[in-house]
This record gives structure tokens, sequence and C-alpha cells, in this order.
């Protein structure tokens, strides 16, 4: 977490640029200049850009061997800065005698120099927009400022961050980001992401020759392709082979960090006499899960020391174990699939978010998560951020955000990844304002959110702020007040999203509109996130009274492609959406099967 630099009045050398001249230069040593790849070098070129942009003087990249104690930025090992263990996304920031010294990690570096920018008043919201004030002479004050993340991974899959590298960087991101370049400090890599079980040992491969590797449900096996199984983790011969199909993977993909080995998003899970025994003893089939991983991992290790081998506690892993506890290089990440995301998580009182347990018993995310807090010395996230079913739906999680993800800080939480909308073109539901106070809780669980939240309003939506902030805050009353939960994957019946509150919010989305009547790009903004309460009244209309408005739907489907948006629902195209609602049916998955990649039916 980010210590705030001490605001003195005293200037540090007077201006940084005056009349259009600058008058500091940036300092990083030779090495740097000269490799392309450096971390450094590029964290000097933002900073150089940022600066003109600010100023509109030039500012210039030297070698620091020709600074002979210049003022100046100082960058990376030409900071001379030590910075201990802060890591490969720390930095530290130190500005005294005419010169800011900014060192860091091979991310750190750079994160640092998007520190000193945010000192200065920038603000990096979107990917395409950013706040740059314009400052004739800048000053920077005096004083240190040391920064490090609560978490040591980061992630988020709006496409926002996953499609712009540079933009991620600027979020403090560094994980689920598509080619990030070396300049950019690279990101953890995963060589295969979750649901691992049927790429290892496929259905389609062993399932008729071998069903004894699947799982036993019910008295029998289970061998239904496209993931739809789970392996029996007993198996020795199951064991042979994982380890054989994972060393295989790490070879193809030297330099990848993690490798996730897990259970399929299905059901299931072996109740052979084996696999049920150890359930038992461990009160959770996690315990079962993890041995497997367990050894795994110890068989790659010598020949994979860096690797960290990454599981699932999901669903029906979710629980932790009585006795097993994970290696020092196996990684649990526990899913809160489950959950309402409506109120936080450590006072949600709906009992039917709970997961059972072997012997009947149940648990609430917030126990299994200090269950797991205490036993598990690196334990990653898996969080949820939307309405999957309904991309467009408004998903009143706004004054959850914040005590959740300081409950992962509270329980020995290492990474957190937040699942977002997932359309290739972002989403209409406030997403962009959701990533960037995300950005800053992944950051720092304790930062003032509020202000935050507040700036991005302010800036992005301009005079319509008022109105759209009383609109997300009734969301959040209307659900607080009313005891309403809401999950990930809810259809559109929720109270909070009846006929009388759509209303309401459609009034305030009109007063938005009026205050930004002149303003075209902010009219845009305000129009664009008001697809979600038209997504909502469309849907309802046609499925809860039948009513089918040809002009309605035609016109709301091609505004949706005006405003660049692709799909609604989280596995569907927009055709097969639009079908879906031709034919009244909640979703288009009726048509699509989302294990195998297949539209059997839409043609």
């Amino acid at each position: 977490m980010t210590q705030t630099m001490n605001q003195q009045e005293t200037q540090l050398f007077g201006a940084i640029a005056e009349n259009r001249k600058a008058k500091v230069r940036i300092f990083i040593c030779g090495d740097d200049l000269a490799n392309l790849d450096s971390s450094t070098r590029y964290a000097a070129k933002e900073l150089r850009y940022y600066l003109g942009r600010i100023t509109s003087a030039s500012f210039k990249i030297k070698d620091v061997t020709k600074a002979n104690g210049a003022r100046g930025f100082y960058i990376g090992a030409a900071s001379g800065l030590e910075v201990g263990d802060l890591g490969p996304d720390g930095y530290r920031i130190v500005s005294e005698g005419g010169m800011v010294r900014i060192g860091g990690g091979v991310r750190g570096v750079l994160y640092g120099v998007y520190e000193c920018l945010e000192q200065l008043g920038c603000r990096f919201f979107t990917h395409n927009f950013e706040k740059v004030p314009t400052i004739a002479s800048p000053v920077f004050p005096e004083g240190e400022i040391v920064g490090r993340p609560a978490f040591e991974y980061r992630a988020h899959n709006y496409a926002d961050v996953v499609d712009n590298p540079r933009f991620a960087a600027k979020c403090r991101f560094n994980g689920m980001i598509k080619k990030p370049a070396s300049a950019l400090g690279g990101s953890l890599d995963y060589a295969l992401f979750v649901h691992t079980f049927n790429h290892f040992v496929p259905a389609e491969k062993y399932g008729e020759s071998h069903p004894e590797y699947f799982a036993l449900v019910d008295g029998k096996r289970v061998t239904t392709g496209g993931g739809r199984t789970q392996l029996c983790l007993s198996n020795p011969d199951v064991l042979g082979i994982v380890i054989e199909q994972v060393r295989e993977e790490l070879r193809k993909r030297p330099g990848a960090g993690i490798l996730s080995i897990s259970q399929n998003d299905w059901g299931g899970n072996c109740q052979c006499d084996a696999c049920r025994k150890t359930d038992e003893e461990e009160g959770s089939p996690a315990g079962t899960l993890l041995r497997f991983v367990n050894k795994v991992a110890e068989a790659l290790e010598p020949e994979f020391p860096d690797v960290v081998f990454d599981t699932l506690a999901y669903t029906y892993s979710r629980p932790a174990p009585r006795i097993t506890r994970n290696r020092h290089n196996v990684c649990v990440r526990l899913c809160s699939i489950e959950c309402c995301f409506a109120h936080p998580f450590a006072t949600c009182d709906d009992a039917k978010r709970a997961v059972r347990h072997p012997d009947g018993s149940v648990s609430t995310f917030i126990s299994d998560l200090r269950d797991w807090g205490g036993i598990c010395d690196r334990m990653y996230i898996w969080d949820y951020t939307t309405c999957f079913a309904h991309y467009p739906t408004p998903h009143p999680n706004w004054r959850v955000l914040q005590p959740n993800v300081q409950a992962f800080a509270q329980n020995n939480v290492k990474g957190v990844f937040e699942q977002a909308c997932g359309a290739s073109r972002g989403g209409v539901d406030f997403n962009e304002l959701r990533l960037y106070l995300i950005s800053k809780l992944l950051w720092d669980p304790y930062c003032d959110l509020e202000r935050h939240r507040r700036e991005f309003m302010e800036y992005y939506y301009g005079p319509a702020a008022p109105a759209l902030d009383a609109y997300l805050n009734l969301l959040c009353d209307k659900v607080e007040q009313d005891d309403i939960h809401v999950g990930f994957n809810d259809s559109l019946t929720k109270p909070f999203l009846d006929e009388a509150m759509l209303d309401r919010y459609d009034t305030l989305f009109d007063e938005a509109a009026a205050a930004v009547a002149g303003d075209p790009l902010r009219l845009w903004r305000v129009e664009k996130s008001r697809l979600s309460i038209r997504w909502v009244r469309l849907k309802r209309a046609t499925m809860l009274r039948g009513e089918y408005d040809p002009e309605t739907i035609n016109k709301f489907f091609a505004d949706w492609r005006a405003f660049n948006m692709s799909r609604i629902d989280e596995w569907c195209n927009i055709e097969t959406t639009h079908r879906a609602l031709l034919e009244g049916k909640w979703r288009g998955v009726v048509y699509f099967d989302h294990w195998t990649n297949e539209e059997p039916e839409y043609l």
C-alpha cells in the first residue's frame, strides 16, 4: 500500500518547467537507455510524455553519467535508492535536494512514475480517457513515498485492461493481460488457467478405455466429454498422467510462473470408496484435491523450482480441509461464486449461499475464507463483479467492493482476480468506474474510495454526475433496505428491477441527459449507460408480460450496435441473445453449449 508523501511548502527546485521551457531533465542508466525492453526506459518515456502534456515543454532523457548532480528525475538504478524487499511491484520515491528519485522493482519503477504523475494531478480513468492537467509551472513536493501492493497478484478481465497492456500498467494490474511487453515489466503469467482437469485427462480420449479415471457419481463413472465430469483423484494412474501432462505444458511455456491444476467447471466430485474416505477425513472434498495437487507439485518441483501450482476451492471444494495443508509451491484460489453481491461477505445473512460438507454441515463464504486464511500461506481469490446472465443489468455491488476486498486482506489472501463483464467491447453498467475503483482497492484496500469515485464521476460525466450518483445510490439503498440478495447469474425478476424502480431510474437518467445536453461526448456516455435500463425493460416486457413490440426490439439492438457493444450474455453472441428474446427464453445458452463451443441449433 502507498504511504502518502508529506506535502510540505518547500519547493523541490522551483518549477519543473516555465514558459514552455523544461527546467529539469530525466536521467536513467546507459544500459537502460540502450535496452528497448527496459521497464526503466519505458517509465522515463512515460514521464517525458506526460510532463510534456502538463507543461507543453519538451523534456530530455539523458544518461545519468552526464547528470553531474543536476536537478531532475532519476529513475531506476540511476536513482541510487535502496528498495529492500518491495518486490517486483513496489517502489520508493524520494524528492529532496533538487532531485526526484524513483526506484523500484521491474514493474514498480513504472508504477512509481505513475504515482509521481498522479501527485501532479493526472488520473488514468480508462484506456482512452485520462485527466492530464495543464500547469504552466508545476512543482513537486518534497518528501518520501513508499508504495507496495496489498496483493502480489491483481487481475481484472474487463476488456479495457486485458486488451490494453499500457492501461493495465497504469491501473497496476499484473495478471490477465494479453501480451504485456517486457518494457511494461511483464505479468504473472499462467501456463494454463483454471478448469484444467479435462485438458490433462480428456474424457474424449480416456472415457471409453479407462472409465475408472473419472468420478464415480451415484454408482456410475461419469465420462461425459467437454469437461462435464471430474477425475478420480485417488487413482494412481490419473496422478501419473497429470504429472506428465503438466510437465509437457511447462516445457512448452518457459517463463510461466503459475499453472492451474483444477477441477472442471462442473459438479460431481468422485464418490468412490477411496475418495469418499479422504473427503470424510478432511471434512471437505478440498482435502482430496489438495493432496493430489501437492503430489503433482512435489514431483515437478525439481525441474520447475520457481513455478507455483494453483488449484481451486470452488463449489463443492470451497470449505477448507481439516488435515492437509498446501505445499509451499501450491496456491489455493477460493471462489465466491455462490455469494450474494449486494451485501458484504461478512454480514450477508442469506442462508442459501452456504456450501454443504460431507457430514451434512454447512459453512458460509466468510467462514470458509477465514478457515483457509488460517491454514493456507498462499491463497488467491476469484471474485465476481457483474451479472453474467445479463451483462447490462444494474449490479448493485458498489458498497460491497471495499469491505469485501478488506476481508480478503484481513485473511491472508495474496492475490485477487475480480471477474467482470467479459464482452470484447466492454459493457454499459458503469463498468469503467467499477474497474477504476477495483484497481485502487487491489493496490490499497483501505484507500479513500469515495474520493476516487467522486473524481471519476465528476470528470467522466461532468454535470451529469449528481443525477448518476443518485441513481447508483438508489440501487444500493433499495437492496439494503429491502434485504434483497443478488447473485452473479440472476434473471431480471428482483424487486430492485421492477417497473416502479425502473421508472425512478429513468427519471434520474433524464436529469443526467438534460444536464449535459450541450456536451455530445458526455451525453453519449449517459445514453450508453442508460442501455442497462433499456435492456431490463425490454427483457421483462417479453419474458414476464409477453409484450413484443417489433419497433422497440429492433431499436434497442440497433442502438446496442451503434454504441459498439458486443455480447449481452456471458456465453452467447448478440444474434443468439436476440433469438432467445424473440422465442421467449431468458438466455441464449439454450442454443449454445459453452463446454464444446458449439451452437448446434442456431443454424
